[in-house]
């Protein structure tokens, strides 16, 4: 889980496509990572972690299933509804 700011931008390299953290951390052996796009709210952040975590954990549900149910949980409620909070994680590597 990468939860702080753009985790998952990079640099293209010519032949190499798009070269940063998310790359090191798969070359690594990391199946996936779930990583933010743009810059993100603390508390947004954290109350989709701890959404996320919950579902993952407590309620059993696959990572990917997992960040979809915190996503919709948070678009749920409305102090956390806009998409600021929520839309910039997305998960890459294996889905299941």
């Amino acid at each position: 889980m990468l939860s702080a700011c753009q985790t998952g931008q990079g640099k293209e390299v010519q032949g190499e496509g798009l070269v940063g953290l998310t790359r090191g951390l798969m070359y690594a052996g990391s199946p996936r990572l779930v990583l933010s796009l743009w810059n993100v709210d603390d508390e947004g952040t954290r109350e989709l972690m701890t959404q996320f975590y919950r579902q993952m954990w407590k309620e059993g549900k696959s990572p990917v299933a997992a960040l979809r149910a915190a996503q919709l949980s948070l678009w749920q409620n409305p102090n956390w509804r806009k998409p600021v909070y929520w839309a910039a994680f997305t998960m890459q590597g294996e889905w299941r």
